[in-house]
Protein backbone atom coordinates (compact mmCIF):
# COMPACT_ATOMS: atom_id res chain seq x y z
CA UNK A 1 0.00 0.00 0.00
CA UNK A 2 1.04 3.45 -0.53
CA UNK A 3 1.07 5.16 3.29
CA UNK A 4 1.53 8.23 4.71
CA UNK A 5 3.41 8.24 8.02
CA UNK A 6 3.35 10.73 10.80
CA UNK A 7 6.57 11.10 11.65
CA UNK A 8 7.40 12.88 15.23
CA UNK A 9 11.17 12.28 15.76
CA UNK A 10 10.57 10.18 18.21
CA UNK A 11 10.88 6.23 18.84
CA UNK A 12 7.08 5.45 18.42
CA UNK A 13 6.35 6.92 14.98
CA UNK A 14 10.13 5.49 13.67
CA UNK A 15 9.75 2.13 14.79
CA UNK A 16 6.15 2.56 13.08
CA UNK A 17 7.27 3.79 9.91
CA UNK A 18 10.34 0.94 9.54
CA UNK A 19 8.15 -1.81 10.77
CA UNK A 20 5.74 -0.97 7.32
CA UNK A 21 8.84 -0.22 5.51
CA UNK A 22 10.35 -4.05 6.28
CA UNK A 23 6.64 -5.12 5.06
CA UNK A 24 7.19 -3.20 1.56
CA UNK A 25 5.15 -0.56 1.62
CA UNK A 26 5.09 2.84 0.06
CA UNK A 27 5.84 5.39 2.06
CA UNK A 28 5.89 9.12 2.34
CA UNK A 29 6.95 10.84 5.60
CA UNK A 30 5.22 13.82 7.37
CA UNK A 31 6.21 15.92 10.06
CA UNK A 32 4.22 18.77 12.04
CA UNK A 33 5.78 22.02 12.51
CA UNK A 34 3.44 23.26 15.28
CA UNK A 35 4.18 25.81 17.67
CA UNK A 36 6.10 28.97 16.40
CA UNK A 37 9.37 29.00 18.21
CA UNK A 38 10.45 32.05 16.89
CA UNK A 39 7.42 33.48 19.86
CA UNK A 40 10.34 32.94 22.05
CA UNK A 41 8.01 32.53 24.93
CA UNK A 42 9.38 29.67 26.05
CA UNK A 43 12.96 30.08 26.77
CA UNK A 44 15.35 30.23 30.53
CA UNK A 45 16.78 33.20 32.36
CA UNK A 46 19.45 33.24 29.82
CA UNK A 47 16.93 33.83 26.50
CA UNK A 48 18.07 30.48 25.66
CA UNK A 49 15.07 28.41 23.89
CA UNK A 50 13.60 25.63 26.89
CA UNK A 51 14.42 21.72 25.78
CA UNK A 52 11.12 20.18 24.33
CA UNK A 53 10.70 16.69 23.59
CA UNK A 54 8.12 16.92 21.23
CA UNK A 55 7.51 18.75 18.04
CA UNK A 56 10.50 20.66 18.23
CA UNK A 57 13.08 21.42 15.49
CA UNK A 58 15.64 18.95 16.75
CA UNK A 59 12.42 16.47 16.37
CA UNK A 60 11.60 17.15 12.87
CA UNK A 61 15.50 16.65 12.38
CA UNK A 62 15.25 13.38 13.60
CA UNK A 63 12.31 12.38 11.53
CA UNK A 64 14.04 13.48 8.36
CA UNK A 65 17.39 11.41 9.22
CA UNK A 66 15.49 8.19 9.84
CA UNK A 67 13.16 8.60 6.80
CA UNK A 68 16.33 9.15 4.57
CA UNK A 69 17.91 6.12 6.29
CA UNK A 70 14.92 3.85 5.87
CA UNK A 71 14.56 5.52 1.98
CA UNK A 72 11.38 6.95 1.66
CA UNK A 73 10.73 10.93 0.85
CA UNK A 74 9.53 13.10 3.93
CA UNK A 75 7.84 16.60 4.00
CA UNK A 76 7.37 19.26 6.76
CA UNK A 77 3.74 20.72 7.29
CA UNK A 78 4.05 23.96 8.42
CA UNK A 79 0.52 23.83 10.94
CA UNK A 80 1.29 26.67 13.09
CA UNK A 81 -1.67 28.77 12.44
CA UNK A 82 -3.72 26.58 12.95
CA UNK A 83 -2.00 24.98 16.18
CA UNK A 84 -2.35 28.07 17.97
CA UNK A 85 -5.55 29.21 16.50
CA UNK A 86 -7.02 25.50 17.08
CA UNK A 87 -4.65 24.42 20.14
CA UNK A 88 -2.89 27.06 21.78
CA UNK A 89 -5.90 29.68 22.49
CA UNK A 90 -8.33 27.36 23.66
CA UNK A 91 -6.08 26.07 25.97
CA UNK A 92 -5.80 29.71 27.58
CA UNK A 93 -9.32 30.20 27.24
CA UNK A 94 -10.13 26.80 29.21
CA UNK A 95 -7.59 27.67 32.25
CA UNK A 96 -8.96 31.07 32.31
CA UNK A 97 -12.73 29.58 32.27
CA UNK A 98 -11.45 27.29 35.58
CA UNK A 99 -10.73 24.56 33.65
CA UNK A 100 -7.87 22.15 33.60
CA UNK A 101 -7.81 21.55 29.94
CA UNK A 102 -6.05 18.35 27.81
CA UNK A 103 -5.31 19.98 24.27
CA UNK A 104 -3.29 16.61 23.14
CA UNK A 105 -6.56 15.12 22.41
CA UNK A 106 -7.77 18.11 20.03
CA UNK A 107 -4.65 18.34 19.01
CA UNK A 108 -4.24 14.34 17.83
CA UNK A 109 -7.17 14.08 16.37
CA UNK A 110 -8.38 17.47 15.18
CA UNK A 111 -5.19 18.88 14.17
CA UNK A 112 -2.66 16.32 13.52
CA UNK A 113 -4.49 13.12 12.16
CA UNK A 114 -7.15 15.35 10.08
CA UNK A 115 -4.40 17.22 8.71
CA UNK A 116 -2.49 14.23 7.31
CA UNK A 117 -5.77 12.43 6.25
CA UNK A 118 -6.68 15.39 3.91
CA UNK A 119 -2.88 15.42 2.81
CA UNK A 120 -2.91 11.91 2.38
CA UNK A 121 -5.86 11.40 0.40
CA UNK A 122 -5.12 13.95 -2.42
CA UNK A 123 -1.48 12.15 -2.64
CA UNK A 124 -3.52 8.95 -3.20
CA UNK A 125 -2.57 7.18 0.24
CA UNK A 126 -5.06 4.04 0.96
CA UNK A 127 -3.76 4.66 5.10
CA UNK A 128 -2.84 6.98 7.43
CA UNK A 129 -0.20 5.49 9.95
CA UNK A 130 0.94 6.79 13.25
CA UNK A 131 2.81 5.27 16.40
CA UNK A 132 -0.21 5.41 18.58
CA UNK A 133 -0.64 2.30 21.13
CA UNK A 134 -4.54 1.53 19.85
CA UNK A 135 -5.50 -0.75 17.24
CA UNK A 136 -8.73 -0.51 14.88
CA UNK A 137 -10.74 -3.22 13.52
CA UNK A 138 -13.64 -3.50 10.83
CA UNK A 139 -16.50 -4.95 12.17
CA UNK A 140 -18.34 -6.74 9.29
CA UNK A 141 -21.79 -7.38 10.85
CA UNK A 142 -21.95 -3.67 12.15
CA UNK A 143 -20.72 -2.63 9.29
CA UNK A 144 -18.07 0.40 11.43
CA UNK A 145 -14.74 1.04 12.36
CA UNK A 146 -13.62 -0.29 15.61
CA UNK A 147 -11.34 1.32 17.88
CA UNK A 148 -9.58 -0.65 20.88
CA UNK A 149 -7.43 -0.41 23.70
CA UNK A 150 -3.36 -1.05 22.87
CA UNK A 151 -2.53 -4.32 24.11
CA UNK A 152 0.04 -2.75 26.17
CA UNK A 153 -2.16 -0.96 28.86
CA UNK A 154 0.54 0.77 30.24
CA UNK A 155 1.18 2.82 26.84
CA UNK A 156 -2.48 2.55 25.49
CA UNK A 157 -2.77 6.01 23.83
CA UNK A 158 -6.81 5.03 22.60
CA UNK A 159 -8.02 7.83 25.39
CA UNK A 160 -6.28 10.66 22.80
CA UNK A 161 -8.38 9.30 19.63
CA UNK A 162 -11.53 9.47 20.92
CA UNK A 163 -12.69 12.11 18.32
CA UNK A 164 -11.92 10.42 15.53
CA UNK A 165 -15.07 9.75 12.74
CA UNK A 166 -15.74 6.47 10.83
CA UNK A 167 -14.01 7.90 7.43
CA UNK A 168 -10.68 8.69 9.67
CA UNK A 169 -10.70 5.43 11.35
CA UNK A 170 -11.25 3.49 8.02
CA UNK A 171 -7.95 4.86 7.09
CA UNK A 172 -6.09 4.69 10.04
CA UNK A 173 -2.63 2.75 10.52
CA UNK A 174 -1.46 2.11 14.00
CA UNK A 175 0.98 -0.50 13.79
CA UNK A 176 2.35 -0.58 17.19
CA UNK A 177 -1.16 -1.66 18.87
CA UNK A 178 0.62 -4.94 19.31
CA UNK A 179 3.23 -4.29 20.76
CA UNK A 180 5.13 -3.02 24.29
CA UNK A 181 7.02 0.07 24.15
CA UNK A 182 10.11 -2.02 25.47
CA UNK A 183 9.40 -4.09 21.66
CA UNK A 184 8.78 -0.79 19.76
CA UNK A 185 12.37 0.28 21.05
CA UNK A 186 13.92 -3.41 20.12
CA UNK A 187 12.38 -2.70 16.19
CA UNK A 188 13.98 0.94 16.34
CA UNK A 189 17.15 -0.91 17.26
CA UNK A 190 16.89 -3.59 14.93
CA UNK A 191 16.34 -1.35 12.13
CA UNK A 192 19.76 0.65 13.04
CA UNK A 193 17.66 3.43 14.21
CA UNK A 194 19.61 3.00 17.76
CA UNK A 195 19.78 6.86 18.70
CA UNK A 196 16.26 6.81 18.29
CA UNK A 197 15.81 3.76 20.08
CA UNK A 198 16.94 5.35 23.24
CA UNK A 199 15.37 8.80 22.74
CA UNK A 200 13.28 9.91 26.20
CA UNK A 201 9.71 10.44 26.23
CA UNK A 202 8.02 13.64 25.45
CA UNK A 203 5.99 13.93 29.50
CA UNK A 204 4.65 17.65 29.09
CA UNK A 205 2.51 19.41 26.67
CA UNK A 206 5.00 20.68 23.43
CA UNK A 207 4.31 24.23 23.61
CA UNK A 208 5.05 24.33 27.71
CA UNK A 209 8.41 22.05 27.87
CA UNK A 210 8.98 23.39 31.91
CA UNK A 211 5.11 22.38 32.91
CA UNK A 212 4.84 26.15 34.42
CA UNK A 213 1.00 26.75 33.13
CA UNK A 214 0.14 29.54 34.53
CA UNK A 215 3.51 31.18 33.41
CA UNK A 216 3.01 30.21 29.84
CA UNK A 217 -0.64 31.62 29.85
CA UNK A 218 0.64 34.64 31.68
CA UNK A 219 3.96 34.90 29.03
CA UNK A 220 1.14 34.47 26.59
CA UNK A 221 -1.28 36.71 27.16
CA UNK A 222 1.48 39.63 27.50
CA UNK A 223 2.50 38.67 24.21
CA UNK A 224 -0.86 38.89 22.52
CA UNK A 225 -1.36 42.28 24.08
CA UNK A 226 -3.73 40.73 26.24
CA UNK A 227 -2.33 40.92 29.48
CA UNK A 228 -5.58 42.50 30.99
CA UNK A 229 -7.14 39.46 31.00
CA UNK A 230 -4.80 37.55 33.38
CA UNK A 231 -6.35 36.68 36.41
CA UNK A 232 -6.41 38.27 39.68
CA UNK A 233 -6.03 37.57 42.74
CA UNK A 234 -8.85 36.52 44.78
CA UNK A 235 -10.63 34.49 47.83
CA UNK A 236 -10.00 31.05 48.86
CA UNK A 237 -13.02 29.99 50.32
CA UNK A 238 -14.33 26.48 52.09
CA UNK A 239 -17.37 24.38 50.80
CA UNK A 240 -19.07 26.86 53.88
CA UNK A 241 -18.49 29.94 52.08
CA UNK A 242 -15.95 31.14 54.64
CA UNK A 243 -12.70 32.67 53.64
CA UNK A 244 -9.79 31.52 54.40
CA UNK A 245 -6.65 33.22 52.19
CA UNK A 246 -5.96 34.20 49.33
CA UNK A 247 -5.10 32.70 45.84
CA UNK A 248 -2.66 34.57 43.09
CA UNK A 249 -4.57 33.26 39.75
CA UNK A 250 -7.34 30.49 39.22
CA UNK A 251 -4.93 29.40 36.31
CA UNK A 252 -2.52 28.44 38.75
CA UNK A 253 -5.06 25.45 40.47
CA UNK A 254 -6.56 22.80 39.37
CA UNK A 255 -9.29 20.41 40.84
CA UNK A 256 -8.27 17.78 43.48
CA UNK A 257 -4.65 20.06 43.97
CA UNK A 258 -2.86 20.18 47.50
CA UNK A 259 0.35 21.28 47.28
CA UNK A 260 0.57 25.52 47.25
CA UNK A 261 -2.51 25.94 49.48
CA UNK A 262 -0.05 26.65 52.69
CA UNK A 263 -1.34 26.28 56.10
CA UNK A 264 -4.94 26.61 55.40
CA UNK A 265 -6.22 23.23 56.94
CA UNK A 266 -4.74 24.75 60.27
CA UNK A 267 -3.20 21.23 60.51
CA UNK A 268 -5.39 18.85 58.24
CA UNK A 269 -5.27 19.11 54.45
CA UNK A 270 -7.32 20.74 52.38
CA UNK A 271 -8.31 20.00 48.35
CA UNK A 272 -9.36 22.48 45.50
CA UNK A 273 -12.61 20.75 45.00
CA UNK A 274 -13.63 23.39 42.79
CA UNK A 275 -12.58 26.59 40.08
CA UNK A 276 -15.26 29.18 40.16
CA UNK A 277 -13.64 32.26 37.59
CA UNK A 278 -16.90 33.65 37.39
CA UNK A 279 -16.28 35.04 41.06
CA UNK A 280 -12.69 34.65 40.64
CA UNK A 281 -13.07 31.84 43.74
CA UNK A 282 -11.03 29.02 44.84
CA UNK A 283 -12.94 26.38 46.85
CA UNK A 284 -11.47 23.91 49.36
CA UNK A 285 -12.29 20.96 51.08
CA UNK A 286 -11.38 17.67 52.73
CA UNK A 287 -10.38 15.09 50.41
CA UNK A 288 -13.66 13.34 50.69
CA UNK A 289 -15.20 16.12 48.76
CA UNK A 290 -13.55 15.60 46.07
CA UNK A 291 -15.57 12.33 45.08
CA UNK A 292 -18.34 13.14 43.04
CA UNK A 293 -21.00 10.60 40.81
CA UNK A 294 -22.00 12.39 38.55
CA UNK A 295 -20.73 14.53 35.58
CA UNK A 296 -21.84 16.02 32.11
CA UNK A 297 -20.35 15.92 29.27
CA UNK A 298 -20.64 17.84 25.83
CA UNK A 299 -18.95 17.16 22.47
CA UNK A 300 -20.01 13.77 22.73
CA UNK A 301 -18.39 11.25 19.91
CA UNK A 302 -19.47 7.77 19.68
CA UNK A 303 -17.43 5.76 17.66
CA UNK A 304 -19.11 2.09 18.62
CA UNK A 305 -22.67 3.44 17.18
CA UNK A 306 -24.13 6.84 15.92
CA UNK A 307 -25.92 7.19 18.49
CA UNK A 308 -27.06 4.59 21.80
CA UNK A 309 -30.53 3.63 21.95
CA UNK A 310 -31.24 4.32 25.65
CA UNK A 311 -28.82 4.42 28.26
CA UNK A 312 -25.29 3.08 28.25
CA UNK A 313 -23.52 0.91 30.63
CA UNK A 314 -19.71 1.20 30.49
CA UNK A 315 -16.37 1.81 31.96
CA UNK A 316 -15.65 5.26 32.23
CA UNK A 317 -12.37 7.55 32.26
CA UNK A 318 -12.05 10.67 33.09
CA UNK A 319 -8.48 11.81 32.97
CA UNK A 320 -5.72 9.77 31.37
CA UNK A 321 -4.24 8.10 34.26
CA UNK A 322 -7.47 7.77 35.76
CA UNK A 323 -8.88 3.89 36.50
CA UNK A 324 -12.08 3.04 34.47
CA UNK A 325 -14.86 2.93 36.50
CA UNK A 326 -18.30 1.18 36.30
CA UNK A 327 -20.63 4.06 34.81
CA UNK A 328 -24.49 4.87 33.18
CA UNK A 329 -24.51 7.23 30.11
CA UNK A 330 -27.62 9.04 29.52
CA UNK A 331 -28.21 11.25 26.61
CA UNK A 332 -29.48 14.66 27.57
CA UNK A 333 -29.02 16.92 23.95
CA UNK A 334 -27.70 16.39 20.77
CA UNK A 335 -23.75 15.90 22.29
CA UNK A 336 -24.37 16.05 25.55
CA UNK A 337 -24.45 12.64 27.94
CA UNK A 338 -24.89 12.33 31.96
CA UNK A 339 -22.45 10.25 33.36
CA UNK A 340 -23.28 8.49 36.56
CA UNK A 341 -20.85 6.33 38.39
CA UNK A 342 -22.01 3.38 40.35
CA UNK A 343 -18.99 4.39 43.05
CA UNK A 344 -18.00 7.83 43.53
CA UNK A 345 -14.68 9.29 41.81
CA UNK A 346 -12.28 11.42 42.79
CA UNK A 347 -11.31 15.08 41.17
CA UNK A 348 -13.81 14.91 38.57
CA UNK A 349 -12.22 18.25 36.43
CA UNK A 350 -14.18 20.25 33.98
CA UNK A 351 -12.04 20.70 30.91
CA UNK A 352 -10.96 17.56 30.68
CA UNK A 353 -11.79 14.75 28.38
CA UNK A 354 -13.67 11.25 29.36
CA UNK A 355 -13.75 8.38 27.16
CA UNK A 356 -16.13 5.06 27.45
CA UNK A 357 -14.92 1.49 27.17
CA UNK A 358 -16.80 -1.42 26.83
CA UNK A 359 -13.93 -4.04 27.32
CA UNK A 360 -11.11 -2.68 24.94
CA UNK A 361 -13.36 -0.84 23.14
CA UNK A 362 -13.78 2.30 23.25
CA UNK A 363 -17.82 3.44 22.51
CA UNK A 364 -16.82 6.83 22.54
CA UNK A 365 -16.00 10.08 24.51
CA UNK A 366 -16.47 13.52 25.28
CA UNK A 367 -15.62 16.88 27.37
CA UNK A 368 -16.30 17.36 30.98
CA UNK A 369 -18.05 20.35 31.57
CA UNK A 370 -19.51 20.34 34.99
Amino acid sequence: MKIAVAMSGGVDSSAAAALLRSEGHELIGFSMQLWNQRRGLNVDENGDPLPSRCCSLDDIYDARRVAEELGFPFYVLNLENEFEEGVVKPFVASYLAGETPIPCVACNSRLKFASLDRLAQSLGCEKVATGHYARVEFDEEANRHRLLRGCDFQKDQSYFLWELTQAQLARALFPLGNMSKPEARELARKHDLKTIAEKAESQEICFVPDGDYAGFIDRYLEAEGEGERAPNAGEIVNTRGETLGQHDGVHRYTVGQRRGLGALGRGRALYVVQLDAGSNRIVVGDEDELLRDAFTAAGVNWIAFDSPQGAVRADVRVRYRHTAAHATIESVSAGRVRVTFDEPQRAITPGQATVFYRGDEVLGGGWIVK
